[in-house]
């Protein structure tokens, strides 16, 4: 199966969970010499958004919304960029290619990480097992129980 892992996809939301599920990412990536993927699902305002869906163009409002909330994830990125430099390196290893990206979820998040691995050919798929507004009696997240349930590919669930 090893063979097989070319593409790994890591969603994060700034939670400690989704780290250590990039952390996990970035070795297996590493190891295998796999590219990794790091994306942030935007969980845009469902009102907003149906603007867009019938083809009406987003107010300037919206645009900015958007813009403001990437901004907000690049820290992200940055922290999981920096840890996964920090712990790599052996020299059995790949260097690690690396892309990250915000991807608008006007719907779902859940949807949008399984069309995102689908479109871009994504051989595993590396997550918390809850998020920032995780329960703590819910032993898996609604994100993660959709993407396990959904998901064209194995998803890696990490606590």
């Amino acid at each position: 199966m090893a063979e097989s892992i070319k593409k790994i996809l890591v969603p994060i939301d700034g939670s400690e969970n989704s780290y250590r599920a990039a952390r996990l990412g970035a070795d297996l990536a590493r190891k295998y010499g796999a590219e990794l993927f790091v994306v942030h699902g935007l969980d845009l305002d469902r009102n907003l958004t149906y603007f867009g869906l019938f083809g009406v163009p987003f107010t300037e409002g919206t645009k900015q919304l958007v813009e403001s909330a990437t901004r907000e994830v690049e820290p992200w990125f940055e922290r999981v960029r920096k840890e996964a430099a920090a712990t790599g390196g052996g020299k059995e290893e790949a260097p690690l290619r690396m892309t990250t990206e915000v991807i608008e979820a006007p719907l779902s998040i859940v949807g949008e990480i399984v069309n995102y691995a689908e479109k871009n050919g994504i051989d595993l798929i590396v997550m918390g097992s809850r998020g920032r507004t995780g329960f703590k009696k819910l032993l898996l997240g609604s994100v993660a129980s959709g993407v396990v349930s959904y998901a064209h590919c194995p998803v890696l669930v990490v606590k």
